[in-house]
Parts: C-alpha cells; sequence; structure tokens
C-alpha cells in the first residue's frame, strides 16, 4: 500500500461527495423557482444516499469484478472478500485497498444518478425519483460503467477512452434527463410565462463548490498521487477557465450582455468536456475542449433544445450531454502525442480513435435512453404517476410534497 495514493484518494472521494452536497444541490437549487427550491434539495440528498447504499449492496460487485463484456459478477455483493476485520487483511486494487477504490467509485453512481434531477425538476413526485433512481442505476449506471471501466468491459476491450466519466457520468446521465422530460412532459405555463432562476447568487456558489470538488473527480480518476493526477488537476482548471470565456463571448456576442447564469454555464460545459480527456490530453488539448464545449453547449440549451421541445428544466442534456459527447470525441483527437497528448503515437491513429470513441457514445446514448424510458414507465405505474396533480405542481413542490418552505416573507 501506498500511504500517499491512499491519502489522495481519501480526499478526492470526500471530494466528490463535496460536488453532491452541496455543490449540486446548491447550483440546482438556485436554478428552479422558490416555491420548488427544497424540493430540490431533499432529492439530491435523498437520490445521492440511495445511491451509495445500493452501490454497496450490489452495484460495485456487478461494475467493477470479473465477468461478462457487459456485467460483473457477484463476488462482492455488500462488499464482501474485500476485508477480513480479525486479521486485518484488505484486498487491494493497485496501491490502495480496494475498499477505498469502492468508495471513490460509490459517489460517482450516487452523483450521476442526482445529476438526472435536473430534466425533470419542479413537477415530479419523490416516490417516483426514487423508484426511477433504483431501476436506471442499476440498469443503465452499472451496466455501462461496467463495459467502460470493468474487468473485461465491452467498450474497455475496444479501447474507447474515458478517464473520469464522459460516458459513464455525464451522457449517460444527460440523455436520462432528456428522456425524463420528455416522459413527464413540460412544466405548467412553460414558453408562456417566466421561469427564471430564483436565486443566482445560490446556484453560482453551487457552480463553484462543482469546480472544487471536480478536482477530485478527474485528478481523483488517477487512483495514486502522481504525474497523471498532476496533468489532471491542471487540466480542470484550464478548461473551466476556457469555458466559462467561450460561453460568456458567444452570449455576449448573440444577446448582448453576458450574464452570471451563462458564466457559471460555461465553468460546467467546461468540466463536462474535459472529464473524458482529464490525464489523457496535454493542456493545449484541454483548453481547446473547454472552449469548444463552453460555445457548443450554449446552443445545446437554446437551439438545440428548442429543436427537441423538450422542457429539460435544468439543461441536462444541453450541458452534461452535449458536453460529454463533444468531449469524448474530442478526447480521440487531442491523445495523440503529436498534438501534446499522451497516447497515439500518430495523427493517422485519430480517426479509428474517434471512431472508438464514437461507438462508446452511440452505446451509452441508446442504453441509457432506453432504460430510463423503462425506468419512467414502471415508476409512474408505481407511484400513481410520476407527475404530481396541477394544483400541487401551481403551488410548488416544497409544501406539497416536503411540508416546508424555504423563505417566509
Amino acid at each position: 500500500m501506498d500511504k500517499a495514493d491512499l491519502a489522495w484518494v481519501s480526499i478526492s472521494t470526500v471530494l466528490v461527495l463535496f460536488m453532491v452536497m452541496p455543490g449540486l444541490a446548491l447550483f440546482y437549487g438556485g436554478l428552479v423557482r422558490a416555491k420548488n427550491v427544497l424540493s430540490v434539495l431533499v432529492q439530491v440528498t435523498a437520490v445521492f444516499a440511495l445511491a451509495l447504499v445500493a452501490w454497496f449492496a450490489y452495484g460495485y460487485s456487478f461494475a467493477f469484478t470479473e465477468g461478462g463484456a457487459i456485467l460483473g459478477g457477484m463476488s462482492r455483493v455488500f462488499f464482501s472478500g474485500m476485508q477480513d476485520l480479525t486479521t486485518g487483511v484488505y484486498q487491494m486494487a493497485g496501491t490502495i485497498p480496494e475498499l477505498s477504490f469502492a468508495t471513490f467509485q460509490a459517489t460517482f453512481a450516487g452523483i450521476t444518478c442526482a445529476l438526472i434531477l435536473g430534466g425533470f425538476a419542479e413537477r415530479v413526485r419523490f416516490s417516483a425519483v426514487l423508484v426511477f433512481t433504483l431501476i436506471w442505476m442499476t440498469l443503465a449506471y452499472v451496466p455501462i460503467a461496467h463495459m467502460v471501466w470493468g474487468p473485461g468491459g465491452f467498450l474497455l476491450e475496444r479501447g474507447a477512452l474515458d478517464f473520469a466519466g464522459g460516458t459513464v457520468v455525464h451522457i449517460n446521465s444527460g440523455v436520462a434527463a432528456l428522456i425524463c422530460a420528455y416522459y413527464v412532459g413540460r412544466r405548467m405555463g412553460y414558453g408562456r410565462e417566466a421561469m427564471q432562476p430564483h436565486n443566482l447568487p445560490m446556484a453560482m456558489i453551487g457552480a463553484s463548490l462543482l469546480w472544487v470538488g471536480w478536482f477530485g473527480f478527474n485528478a481523483g480518476s488517477a487512483l495514486s498521487a502522481n504525474e497523471t493526477a498532476a496533468l489532471a488537476f491542471f487540466n480542470t482548471v484550464i478548461a473551466t477557465a476556457a469555458g466559462i470565456l467561450a460561453w460568456a463571448a458567444v452570449e455576449w456576442k448573440l444577446k448582448g450582455k453576458p450574464s452570471l447564469l451563462g458564466a457559471i454555464s460555461g465553468a460546467v460545459a467546461g468540466l463536462v468536456g474535459v472529464t473524458p480527456a482529464a490525464g489523457l490530453v496535454g493542456p493545449g488539448g484541454a483548453l481547446v475542449i473547454g472552449l469548444v464545449c463552453g460555445a457548443v453547449c450554449v446552443w445545446g440549451v437554446n437551439g438545440l433544445k428548442r429543436m427537441l421541445g423538450a422542457d429539460d428544466a435544468l439543461d441536462v442534456f444541453g450541458i452534461h450531454g452535449v458536453g460529454g459527447i463533444v468531449g469524448a470525441l474530442l478526447t480521440g483527437v487531442f491523445n495523440a502525442q503529436p498534438l501534446g497528448g499522451p497516447g497515439l503515437e500518430t495523427l493517422g491513429a485519430i480517426p479509428h480513435q474517434v471512431w472508438l470513441q464514437l461507438e462508446g457514445v452511440i452505446i451509452t446514448v441508446l442504453w441509457s435512453g432506453l432504460v430510463a424510458l423503462f425506468a419512467c414507465f414502471v415508476a409512474d405505474k408505481l407511484t400513481g404517476g410520476m407527475r404530481v396533480p396541477n394544483d400541487q405542481e401551481r403551488e410548488g413542490l416544497d409544501i406539497n410534497a416536503h411540508g416546508e418552505t424555504a423563505y417566509h416573507f
């Protein structure tokens, strides 16, 4: 065991947890209307907790143990066999205890499930959220994690590159959010009345905490306190900065004014784009990825959103889905050594690698989308309808679903 590696992965695990609570919770909470802020906070909290328990029970075992091309086996159900506390013997994953690796990956599963909530925010029953999460995590997150990262996984064996979760986390959650938005329908008044974020300072604090936590997400995925972690760390700095500037520039040009909402959205777009690339491209490649994702995601939450016609309330697909796809494909480009990356030896190898990246994107889009549709259908039937009644939606989920209000005037 390397104590420095254990310390770094442990800190990274805490940072990813920090991304969710309070980072994602505050980011999403600030973006919804005041009558629904608590509903988003409790949904993020409960979904994250549910995913952690499911990961302990069976998720990790099926995602990260030996098995087939799509699923692992049952040897680590309830983390069995990882340690013998009577003898003090711990199984290892590289230079750290497997228990630490499994804990780190638990936070990835949790945040991926929580990201989806932005797609159907402000209109879905709490019970339906929990049923959906359990089904989708089991049938979508776990298999895709195994295919991309697990021993013998289909996409891993094919040679697809995903350093910290472009496909597993961002495309996966983005597509699921889009399908959920289609399934439950648009919010009452969508397109006819203003649905502005109720607290942009809260959203800005949440986005800032996401950026801080993302260092654990990306640099922690090196699973060691080494040079790759240092590379991923800086790439997480430069790509995010580029995303902010690109989004602000495009918005300034198109709308005449750069906004705070645009700046923090650009930060998330840059973070999403560099996630699959963090330890697999040079700083120059990370800069370009951040710039491209920041610019393209402006279209993702405006032009593309109008074309799709779905009320993806918090633009999960427009940023995580679109940014994840762009980042995954560009990872196949900037991984090349002539472009400053550590991988492909020649420029001629780029087209084949980009094709492998595209395979991963297509499989993730189709798999996640179909499972999300199935999970919505089941949750709809089991909970008496995914969507809350019109009068409850009009009054707000905070008071109706949770008996609380965030603000007292």
